[in-house]
């Protein structure tokens, strides 16, 4: 027994290779994998059981709580590793040169994750957009449903989860439909025919506005008599909602449905386009025959 315990400690302990001035071994390796394993674990308890209770007592965001956890998270990752690797006696200076090359080369590959990874945590100190809101961004519309530091979750209403890099929310035009004030206004284009009561048409309006129950009393909902129009007077009825800003096109589509039964009960014409077209008489052009050169005698 003592000789196959001595062969064991002699085999663990022999070296492998050697880093610099360190020499790894099988005990070091194993000691390696084993405290960054456990260093994993502890950070998924701590980040879970301790720091998430204490963040759910503040008033902070949900999605800073979620920034901040999976900070600290990655710190104590980071510093795990570099503990670790003391630890299992590997000389870090020995590696600075090669290091620093692998660095460079990874700067160079991994720019577009780095730069979503910054974008990331200027979302979660500044929050341009928070989990719940409403926004627009390259043509994709939805509501945001997760906020991580590589990218955003946003959800349609078609129920289909689109991923964001976040660095489209730093460097592009971002419409919040939900940012500060959760009060939106929707503008509805009217066109009636020549000739129409405007006070009747105005009327019609702003009580098919009052019946709905989406539309918000304060602000009151306001008609503007924009342009004559080549075809049609153009009017525009302006409205304000709160609980429909998750979905605009329904809550367009319940008004254009209103306003074309109220403005057909109360017979007022929505003109299809028109166009005047003017033709002026005179004589026909009579087109003359050109001569025709006469044909050389022949011999």
């Amino acid at each position: 027994m003592k000789d196959f315990l001595h062969s064991a400690d002699f085999w663990l302990n022999q070296p492998l290779f050697h880093i610099g001035q360190s020499k790894v071994t099988l005990t070091g390796i194993s000691t390696f994998i084993v405290t960054l394993l456990l260093i994993v674990v502890l950070e998924r308890l701590f980040r879970r059981h301790v720091l998430k209770g204490m963040l759910a007592r503040t008033h902070l965001d949900e999605s800073l709580r979620f920034g901040i956890e999976r900070i600290v998270g990655y710190m104590i990752i980071v510093l795990g590793f570099y503990l670790t690797i003391q630890n299992a006696g590997i000389d870090l200076s020995s590696l600075a040169v090669v290091a620093g090359a692998i660095g460079v080369g990874l700067g160079f590959g991994l720019q577009n994750i780095i730069s979503n990874f910054i974008s990331g945590i200027i979302i979660l100190a500044e929050r341009p957009i928070a989990i719940g809101d409403r926004v627009e961004v390259r043509g994709v519309a939805g509501q945001v449903a997760k906020i991580s530091l590589r990218s955003t979750t946003v959800v349609t209403n078609d129920n289909i989860s689109i991923i964001v890099p976040n660095s489209q929310f730093i460097s592009e035009t971002v419409i919040n439909w939900s940012h500060g004030d959760p009060k939106v206004q929707f503008r509805i284009p009217i066109g009636v025919a020549y000739g129409s009561d405007t006070d009747k048409l105005t009327r019609t309006l702003l009580d098919l506005a009052k019946e709905n129950p989406h539309v918000l009393d304060q602000p009151p909902p306001a008609v503007d008599f924009i342009e004559f129009g080549d075809s049609s007077l153009k009017f525009e009825l302006g409205v304000w909602t709160q609980d429909m800003v998750l979905s605009p096109r329904k809550f367009r589509s319940l008004l254009n449905y209103a306003i074309d039964r109220k403005l057909r009960e109360a017979g007022i014409e929505i003109p299809f386009p028109q166009r005047d077209l003017h033709v002026r008489s005179g004589l026909p052009l009579v087109v003359q025959p050109l001569p025709m050169k006469p044909k050389p005698p022949q011999a």
